[in-house]
């Protein structure tokens, strides 16, 4: 089995910063691409950015330019450094990671449990 756990959320003023991880540990045999995701109260969970193995990163569009993503291969952690925090930023966070568990086995994708991050004055 593979477990994601996020930490790094709180609360933080407009124009702050944050930083979220996200530790995948378990039976790991790779890991494919990592994602960011949020859902705010009353809508659905979108995609804040992802990123492959080799570093390749998509983001969306509204939090292009103030937002990064990045990974440790080495320790199975993906990164979320969310700078010029707003209030719409209000969401819970959650990990995504695309796993194979053995040598040929199937690819299956883990979800976090969430980290709450809640920007407000």
């Amino acid at each position: 089995q593979v477990q994601l756990v996020e930490s790094g959320g709180g609360s933080v003023q407009p124009g702050g910063s944050l930083r979220l991880s996200c530790a995948a540990s378990g039976s790991i045999f790779s890991i494919y691409a990592m994602a960011w995701f949020r859902q705010a109260p009353g809508r659905q969970r979108e995609l804040v950015g992802d990123i492959s193995p080799g570093g390749t990163i998509n983001y969306s569009d509204s939090v292009k330019g103030r937002f990064t993503i990045s990974r440790d291969n080495a320790k199975n952690t993906a990164y979320l450094q969310m700078n010029s925090l707003k209030v719409d930023d209000t969401a819970v966070y959650y990990c995504y990671a695309n796993v194979r568990v053995e040598e040929g086995g199937l690819v299956s994708n883990y979800w976090g449990q969430g980290t709450q991050v809640t920007v407000s004055s």
